[in-house]
C-alpha cells in the first residue's frame, strides 16, 4: 500500500510539471497512439507541421488533406486537397478535427499541398505548395504561396513567392542564428533537389542556390538538436538525415524511418516528415501509406483508379536519438511522448 501510495505522488507530481520531468526507471508514462491521427473526412491525411498555438493554448497540427476516399481517375485524390487542421488539448494523445482553412485566393476548385508555418513578432506566417485546378495526372505550374495570421485560422494571402522556377513545393522555413530567415523547397525543374534562399522579411527572397543534389528527393526539414542543424529529406524509401553545424555545409548520414514497425499503420516507410523539439526531446512526425508494400506502389484498376486501401494515410509520431555523432529512431519500441503547454526548444 506504501508503494502505491509513493506511486500516486509521484504520478501527480510529472503531471504538474507538464511531463518535463524523465520516466522514473525508463517507465513511459505517456505512450504514443498508433496511428496518431487519421483524417475523419477523407481519410487522407499526409505532410504534416505541428505548432503550438498560442491563442488557443493546444497544440495545432496542419496537413494536406489528400482526397482518399475519392474514387477518380490515377492521382486526381492528391489534387483538389485542402489544409486540414486537427487540435489536442491532452498533450498529443487524442488529435480532433477541426476542418480545413480557407486560403483560396482566385476562383475555382484549387490544389493546396504541404504547408509550413512559423512564427515571428506574435504573426504566424504560412508557405504552402499551390497548384491551380484539379489534375487527374502529376503535372502542373507549382508554386509557394504566402499567408500571415494572427490566430492560425484565419489567413491573409500576402502573395507568390519569386523562386527559381514554376515548379517549386515543399517550404520549409528556419531563422537563421543571425536573424535572416532560410526557406528551403523542391524544385523539380533542378532535378528534384533541394534549394534555398534567404531573406530578412519573410517576403523578398535572395536568390535561389542548390544546397543538397544527388538523388531526386522532397520536402526538407531542418531543425535545432543536440548542437547540430539537422535536415530531414523525404527519398520516397525512408527520410534522409544530414547534419550541419552552421546551416551552409550539409553532411549525408543515413536513412531513418526505411522500413515498417511492429505499430498498426505504420508502414511501408516514413514519408515528409515535420519535428518538434522539446527541451531535451525531439519528436519527428511523419506520414505512411499503410496498405502499400512500397512508398510508390499505386497499380490502378481497369478504370484507372488506385485502390482505396492504397490511397489512404496516416499520420504517426516516433522519437529522434542523438547516438553516435547521428539520429536514429526506434518507431518500434514504447517512448515517451508528451507535448507541453508551451513550445520551447
Amino acid at each position: 500500500m506504501m508503494m502505491k501510495y509513493i506511486y500516486r505522488i509521484v504520478i501527480s507530481f510529472l503531471l504538474f510539471f507538464g511531463g518535463n520531468v524523465l520516466p522514473i526507471c525508463g517507465q513511459v508514462l505517456h505512450n504514443a497512439p498508433a496511428p496518431l491521427y487519421r483524417d475523419p473526412v477523407t481519410d487522407g491525411a499526409a505532410d504534416p507541421v505541428v505548432i503550438w498555438n498560442q491563442d488557443k493554448k493546444s497544440w495545432w497540427m496542419f496537413y494536406t488533406q489528400r482526397r482518399a476516399n475519392v474514387n477518380a481517375a490515377d492521382v486526381a485524390y492528391c489534387y483538389g486537397t485542402r489544409i486540414g487542421v486537427a487540435e489536442t488539448t491532452d498533450h498529443g494523445q487524442t488529435w480532433v478535427y477541426r476542418g480545413t482553412l480557407d486560403l483560396d485566393f482566385e476562383p475555382g476548385h484549387n490544389t493546396f499541398w504541404a504547408p509550413e508555418v512559423v512564427l515571428r513578432d506574435g504573426e504566424y506566417h504560412m508557405f504552402v505548395s499551390y497548384i491551380r485546378g484539379v489534375r487527374n495526372h502529376w503535372g502542373g505550374d507549382k508554386h509557394i504561396e504566402h499567408y500571415v495570421s494572427k490566430n492560425l485560422w484565419d489567413w491573409k494571402h500576402e502573395g507568390r513567392l519569386k523562386l527559381s522556377s514554376n515548379s517549386v513545393i515543399d517550404a520549409d522555413v528556419y531563422q537563421l542564428p543571425n536573424g535572416l530567415w532560410r526557406i528551403w523547397y523542391k524544385d523539380e525543374e533542378a532535378g528534384s533537389h533541394t534549394l534555398m534562399a534567404d531573406s530578412k522579411n519573410l517576403k523578398d527572397w535572395s536568390a535561389s542556390k542548390v544546397v543538397i543534389d544527388g538523388e531526386g528527393h522532397e520536402a526538407p526539414c531542418v531543425f535545432r538538436f543536440r548542437g547540430y542543424f539537422w535536415m530531414l529529406t523525404d527519398e520516397w524509401k525512408g527520410l534522409r538525415v544530414y547534419r550541419s553545424k552552421d546551416l551552409n555545409v550539409w553532411e549525408k548520414q543515413g536513412i531513418i524511418l526505411g522500413e515498417a514497425s511492429n505499430r498498426p499503420d505504420d508502414s511501408p516507410n516514413g514519408a515528409h516528415a515535420d519535428v518538434v523539439v522539446i527541451r531535451n526531446r525531439a519528436y519527428v512526425f511523419y506520414f505512411t501509406h499503410p496498405g502499400r508494400r512500397n512508398h510508390n506502389e499505386m497499380p490502378m484498376d481497369v478504370n484507372g483508379v488506385v485502390p482505396y486501401e492504397l490511397r489512404r494515410s496516416s499520420i504517426q509520431v516516433a522519437p529522434l536519438t542523438f547516438k553516435d555523432g547521428t539520429l536514429v529512431c526506434d518507431h518500434n519500441s514504447d517512448f515517451e511522448f508528451y507535448l507541453p503547454d508551451d513550445q520551447t526548444e
